[in-house]
Protein backbone atom coordinates (compact mmCIF):
# COMPACT_ATOMS: atom_id res chain seq x y z
CA UNK A 1 0.00 0.00 0.00
CA UNK A 2 1.38 3.39 -0.97
CA UNK A 3 -0.05 6.83 -1.33
CA UNK A 4 1.29 10.02 -2.85
CA UNK A 5 0.76 13.73 -2.55
CA UNK A 6 1.66 16.28 -5.23
CA UNK A 7 2.15 20.02 -5.18
CA UNK A 8 2.21 21.67 -8.59
CA UNK A 9 3.51 25.06 -9.69
CA UNK A 10 5.69 25.62 -6.63
CA UNK A 11 7.86 28.71 -7.12
CA UNK A 12 11.29 27.12 -6.85
CA UNK A 13 13.55 25.27 -9.22
CA UNK A 14 13.40 21.49 -9.41
CA UNK A 15 17.13 21.35 -8.67
CA UNK A 16 16.78 23.18 -5.34
CA UNK A 17 13.85 20.98 -4.31
CA UNK A 18 15.76 17.85 -5.36
CA UNK A 19 18.59 18.63 -2.92
CA UNK A 20 16.15 18.46 0.01
CA UNK A 21 14.23 15.48 -1.37
CA UNK A 22 17.47 13.49 -1.59
CA UNK A 23 17.85 13.87 2.19
CA UNK A 24 14.51 12.23 3.02
CA UNK A 25 14.22 9.53 0.35
CA UNK A 26 13.90 6.08 1.97
CA UNK A 27 13.67 7.43 5.54
CA UNK A 28 10.94 6.74 8.06
CA UNK A 29 8.26 9.43 8.14
CA UNK A 30 9.15 10.61 11.65
CA UNK A 31 12.84 10.92 10.78
CA UNK A 32 12.03 12.66 7.48
CA UNK A 33 9.79 15.20 9.24
CA UNK A 34 12.53 15.93 11.78
CA UNK A 35 15.06 16.39 8.97
CA UNK A 36 12.76 18.81 7.16
CA UNK A 37 11.93 20.71 10.35
CA UNK A 38 15.58 21.55 11.05
CA UNK A 39 16.73 22.04 7.47
CA UNK A 40 17.98 25.51 6.60
CA UNK A 41 16.52 25.39 3.09
CA UNK A 42 13.36 27.45 2.58
CA UNK A 43 11.82 24.79 0.34
CA UNK A 44 11.92 22.29 3.24
CA UNK A 45 8.81 23.88 4.79
CA UNK A 46 6.80 23.26 1.62
CA UNK A 47 8.09 19.69 1.33
CA UNK A 48 7.11 19.11 4.97
CA UNK A 49 3.53 20.11 4.13
CA UNK A 50 3.51 17.75 1.14
CA UNK A 51 4.83 14.88 3.29
CA UNK A 52 2.19 15.50 5.97
CA UNK A 53 -0.47 15.47 3.24
CA UNK A 54 0.82 12.14 1.90
CA UNK A 55 0.67 10.65 5.42
CA UNK A 56 -2.91 11.90 5.86
CA UNK A 57 -3.86 10.42 2.48
CA UNK A 58 -2.35 7.07 3.51
CA UNK A 59 -4.34 7.09 6.76
CA UNK A 60 -7.59 7.52 4.82
CA UNK A 61 -6.90 4.54 2.55
CA UNK A 62 -8.92 1.40 3.23
CA UNK A 63 -6.74 -1.33 4.67
CA UNK A 64 -4.41 1.04 6.53
CA UNK A 65 -3.27 -0.60 9.75
CA UNK A 66 -3.29 2.63 11.72
CA UNK A 67 0.41 2.60 12.58
CA UNK A 68 2.08 5.71 11.17
CA UNK A 69 5.46 4.43 12.45
CA UNK A 70 5.38 1.78 9.69
CA UNK A 71 5.31 4.43 6.95
CA UNK A 72 8.42 5.55 5.08
CA UNK A 73 9.14 7.82 2.12
CA UNK A 74 9.03 5.37 -0.78
CA UNK A 75 9.48 7.89 -3.61
CA UNK A 76 10.02 11.61 -3.82
CA UNK A 77 10.95 13.65 -6.84
CA UNK A 78 10.71 17.13 -8.32
CA UNK A 79 9.85 17.67 -11.96
CA UNK A 80 10.35 20.93 -13.77
CA UNK A 81 7.19 22.95 -14.30
CA UNK A 82 6.60 25.86 -16.63
CA UNK A 83 8.96 28.82 -16.52
CA UNK A 84 7.96 32.48 -16.44
CA UNK A 85 10.04 34.56 -18.82
CA UNK A 86 10.75 38.13 -17.77
CA UNK A 87 12.90 40.88 -19.27
CA UNK A 88 15.55 42.83 -17.36
CA UNK A 89 16.95 46.03 -18.82
CA UNK A 90 20.60 45.86 -19.77
CA UNK A 91 23.16 48.48 -20.83
CA UNK A 92 23.12 50.08 -24.28
CA UNK A 93 19.42 49.46 -24.90
CA UNK A 94 19.66 45.68 -24.66
CA UNK A 95 17.55 43.33 -22.56
CA UNK A 96 18.46 40.20 -20.61
CA UNK A 97 16.00 37.38 -20.12
CA UNK A 98 15.21 36.28 -16.56
CA UNK A 99 13.72 32.80 -16.17
CA UNK A 100 11.63 32.24 -13.04
CA UNK A 101 11.28 28.50 -12.64
CA UNK A 102 8.54 26.36 -11.14
CA UNK A 103 8.50 22.76 -9.95
CA UNK A 104 6.02 19.93 -9.49
CA UNK A 105 6.90 17.99 -6.31
CA UNK A 106 5.61 14.48 -5.54
CA UNK A 107 6.13 12.58 -2.27
CA UNK A 108 4.93 8.99 -1.94
CA UNK A 109 4.76 7.10 1.35
CA UNK A 110 4.32 3.36 1.82
CA UNK A 111 4.13 0.91 4.70
CA UNK A 112 7.28 -1.04 5.46
CA UNK A 113 6.95 -4.82 5.28
CA UNK A 114 6.99 -6.70 8.56
CA UNK A 115 10.47 -7.27 9.97
CA UNK A 116 9.75 -10.91 10.80
CA UNK A 117 8.87 -11.66 7.19
CA UNK A 118 12.00 -9.89 5.92
CA UNK A 119 14.21 -11.84 8.36
CA UNK A 120 12.61 -15.15 7.42
CA UNK A 121 13.05 -14.44 3.72
CA UNK A 122 16.71 -13.48 4.21
CA UNK A 123 17.33 -16.63 6.24
CA UNK A 124 15.68 -18.74 3.55
CA UNK A 125 17.92 -17.22 0.87
CA UNK A 126 21.05 -17.95 2.90
CA UNK A 127 20.16 -21.56 3.73
CA UNK A 128 18.38 -22.39 0.46
CA UNK A 129 15.30 -23.68 2.32
CA UNK A 130 11.72 -22.62 1.83
CA UNK A 131 10.19 -20.26 4.37
CA UNK A 132 7.28 -22.55 5.23
CA UNK A 133 7.26 -26.18 4.04
CA UNK A 134 4.07 -27.36 2.34
CA UNK A 135 1.51 -28.90 4.73
CA UNK A 136 1.10 -32.17 2.78
CA UNK A 137 4.78 -32.89 2.15
CA UNK A 138 5.88 -36.45 2.97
Amino acid sequence: MSNASTHKYLRTSAQKAGLVLDQIRGRDVAHALATLRFSRKVIARDIEKILRSAVANAQLMPGFGGDVDQLYVAKCFANQGPSMKRIRPAPMGRAFRVVKRMAHITVEVAARPEKANRNAAARARRTGKAVAPPANAS
